[in-house]
């Protein structure tokens, strides 16, 4: 006997639920491939000066061949957060996770600076699709409550990654040269992406908002909740979303509060990239110019990203309370730090802390920004929305070693670096504030909560 079908609000759902092992096995997936994305992104800041070395590059050319991988990463943002629009969250990641493992491989036979520069921007193309689809699709799968928390721990997996660059540079490249740790990279990431492709679901939001495969959402109901008994010939709704029977198009981030929204969202993080990216590219070797020992400098450098990690996430619980005006507090603290650090108002024997707080104070700003990138959008567009965040960041994140590198060419004392670095957290200080501006009247206390851009939908 048939039974009739039913209309199934998976929004109510998600939202209605605690996290249980399906959540936290796609967050585990999600935080190792993040791990070998941000040992890749970081290494060649670690590996750099033995390229330097081999090759007999100058500061300009560093500066192109770490830049090269962030015009990679800006393009490839675009490319794949289209793509996962269209043809889904899992294929796109998968993709992409093959592929940096591949070329993170093929830099290992690099051979020349140009061969440098044309596979860190290849590389790129891979890496920049990775992240922005890696929070959509752990976004898509829990409640809203706590997704910036969510983002905040898979992008840990990022930081630990960048982390152990350096003490892995260190133990490697003496004895198997930098080539090594690239083909150390290279193969963590290939076992990375072979499990994604055994075990990554597709989103269920992003299936059920483009109207595709209802036996598959049945099927991943019943992976999140064992006794779910949706079947494919119940309709799938989602009542906290408007449902898109178009393609993504640009104006579409501009939609509502979102014009407002998706300008300060992008400035503050084009801000925050160029901050991160010029600690991350050049720290280690501004450190060396400070005369301190290049292994010391490595260390010094990766630990601040670290603990930058651990200070984004203790701020996410207070960002999914709070929303953006808790993104402004690390840039707040982290002004007067990097003035101290660049008047040379430190102590010389607190020099190296100093460096690490104001490292932390930059990364954790950088968490703040990541956690609410693509929190604002719809899931038919939030790939897009924040990929395009992520790509237009990127701007910030070429300008970082360039500018790096025009500064400590230009004869300023290298120390100034710090102060001018200054500006950047300034200008995300304000982005954020600006969004809790705009944000603030989309929260009533009658319990409706009206979407950033895309109308009011009643709390389940």
């Amino acid at each position: 006997m048939s039974t009739m079908a039913r209309t199934i609000d998976v929004s109510a759902i998600i939202n209605g639920r605690r996290l249980n092992g399906f959540n936290y096995g796609l967050v585990v997936l999600s935080w190792f491939i993040t791990v070998f994305d941000g040992f890749d992104m970081m290494m060649i800041s670690f590996t750099a000066p033995f390229m330097r070395d081999e090759f007999g590059l100058s500061k300009m050319m560093l500066g192109r061949v770490f830049s090269a991988g962030l015009v990679g990463m800006m393009l490839g943002g675009f490319f794949f957060s289209f793509l996962a629009d269209r043809i889904g969250r899992r294929p796109t990641v998968v993709i992409a996770a093959f592929s940096f493992g591949l070329l993170t491989t093929a830099t290992a036979f690099a051979g020349s600076y140009h061969a440098l520069l044309a596979l860190r921007f290849l590389d790129g193309l891979a890496l920049g699709g990775m992240l922005p689809l890696a929070w959509a699709l752990n976004i898509e799968f829990v409640p809203v409550r706590i997704r910036s928390t969510i983002v905040t721990i898979i992008m840990m997996g990022y930081s630990f990654g960048t982390f152990v660059a350096a003490p892995m540079t260190n133990w490697i490249a003496p004895h198997y040269g930098w080539q090594g740790v690239y083909l150390v990279g290279g193969a963590g990431t290939l076992i990375c992406a072979a499990a994604l492709w055994l075990k990554l679901p597709e989103s269920i939001r992003f299936l059920v908002t483009k109207g595709l495969k209802p036996r598959l959402v049945a099927q991943t109901l019943k992976r999140m909740d064992p006794d779910s008994d949706a079947t494919a010939e119940d309709h799938f709704v989602l009542s906290d979303e408007p449902k898109v029977d178009r393609q993504f198009r640009v104006s579409d981030l501009f939609r509502g509060n979102l014009r407002a929204i998706t300008p300060l969202l992008w400035l503050g993080y084009i801000a925050s990239s160029l901050a991160i990216y010029f600690v991350a590219s050049w720290g280690p070797m501004v450190l060396e110019e400070l005369k301190f020992p290049r292994a010391t400098s490595a260390l010094v450098a990766s630990s601040g990203g670290l603990l930058g990690a651990v200070a984004g996430l203790l701020l996410m619980r207070f960002t999914d309370r709070l929303g953006a005006r808790a993104v402004a507090f690390y840039p707040a603290l982290a002004i007067p730090v990097l003035l101290l650090q660049g008047l040379e108002m430190v102590p010389a024997q607190l020099f190296l802390a100093v460096n690490v707080l104001g490292a932390l104070l930059v990364s954790g700003s950088h968490f703040g920004i990541l956690s609410i990138a693509g929190i604002f959008y719809p899931s038919a567009i939030r790939a897009s929305g924040a990929g395009w965040a992520t790509s237009v960041a990127k701007i910030g994140a070429i300008l970082g070693p360039i500018v790096g590198a025009a500064v400590l060419s230009s004869g300023l004392p290298i120390i100034r670096s710090y102060a001018l670095l200054a500006a950047c957290p300034a200008v995300l200080f304000a982005c954020a504030l600006g969004i809790h501006m705009v944000t603030r009247s989309t929260r009533r206390p009658e319990g409706v909560l009206v979407d950033a851009g895309y109308g009011a939908v009643k709390r389940t």
